[in-house]
């Protein structure tokens, strides 16, 4: 089985061939071990140059806990659930289906007001887990996708089809099939992403 290990103020060791790819569609050589970075300064990104060491990178997580909470937004039809403590704001839901997702209204989620359908397809998009949802008090099963870790541009590792992560301590109702994980160095909910990588302009760039 794949694993994705993140060592102690160091890379992700991941082993076992996961495919590695990008949006785009290009991929990487397969190999039965790599060491991808996670502080963000590696000249060979997505790989490891060793410039954790000297940055003194600190893999430390300095997450609040109270926001470690799932909160649940019944509709007629529909709930959606959803643990802020736990997002990587990569957009897909506050840009592509705006009614239901509202950012600076309280409460920001209304169920309601769009399409079932329409919701799901916006939270099936969730790259962090943060999103999921129930019909009739029954939660939605993850999807069941072939396992790979997808480079974002100038952002995490999304990663689907449930790699195990290595002493990972998991959020609130945090999906195990889809995750990011954090390689701008800044997030305080290491490893996962926190969308600390738009606040310091991680650029993919060496």
């Amino acid at each position: 089985m794949a694993t994705i290990k993140p060592t102690a103020n160091g890379p992700y060791q991941v082993a076992g061939s996961p495919p590695l790819r990008r949006p785009s569609g290009k991929t990487y050589p397969a190999k039965a071990e790599v060491w991808l970075c996670r502080c963000g300064g590696s000249k060979n990104k997505p790989f490891c140059d060793g410039t954790h060491e000297k940055i003194g990178f600190d893999s430390r997580n300095e997450a609040d806990p109270s926001k470690d909470r799932r909160d649940r937004y019944a509709g007629r039809k529909i709930t959606i659930l959803d643990n802020r403590g736990i997002c990587a704001h990569a957009g897909y839901c506050t840009d592509g289906l705006k009614e239901v997702f509202r950012m600076r209204e309280e409460p920001w989620i209304a169920p309601d007001a769009a399409s079932v359908d329409k919701v799901i397809e916006t939270i099936r998009k969730c790259p962090s887990g943060a999103l999921s949802y129930a019909i009739d008090g029954v939660e939605a099963p993850a999807p069941k996708r072939a396992s790979a870790i997808v480079i974002t541009d100038n952002g995490p590792y999304a990663i689907e089809g449930a790699l195990e992560l290595d002493g990972a301590k998991w959020g609130d109702g945090a999906s195990r099939e889809h995750y990011t994980l954090c390689r701008c160095g800044a997030s305080k909910n290491k490893p996962f992403c926190d969308g600390s990588h738009w606040q310091v302009n991680f650029s993919d760039a060496g």
